[in-house]
């Protein structure tokens, strides 16, 4: 059983900052990739980054490239995502995923694992 935990949502001012984080634990012997989605009040989730086993690969949507930063603790198995100068199109729900791959490169696995998600809002 993977179970993965995110933590550091909350409520902030636009221009503000946040850093989410995601503990990974559980089964989960191989290498996987780690990546954060977000899903705003009737919207579908999308993808906003994602970061290699390797963690020399990063990716981004375009609108949060230059002001988010994904990045891992492999020894702590644990996921972070620090969001600067937010935006109030940038309130959803924020999850996090993992997924296994035998790619140290890749940052487009099969999500097979979910946190929960935890909620972001930012007040203009």
């Amino acid at each position: 059983q993977v179970q993965l935990v995110e933590s550091g949502g909350g409520l902030v001012q636009a221009g503000g900052s946040l850093r989410l984080s995601c503990a990974v634990s559980g089964d989960i012997f191989r290498s996987y990739a780690m990546g954060w989605f977000r899903q705003a009040p009737g919207k579908e989730r999308t993808f906003v980054a994602a970061i290699s086993w390797s963690a020399g690969t990063t990716d981004y949507t375009d609108s949060v490239r230059g002001r988010f930063t994904i990045f891992r603790d492999n020894a702590k198995n644990t996921g972070f995502l620090q969001m600067n100068s937010l935006k109030p199109e940038d309130t959803a729900v924020y999850y996090c995923a993992a997924g296994p791959t035998a790619i140290a490169t890749t940052t487009r696995p099969r999500w097979n694992y979910w946190g929960q998600g935890t909620q972001v809002t930012v007040s203009s």
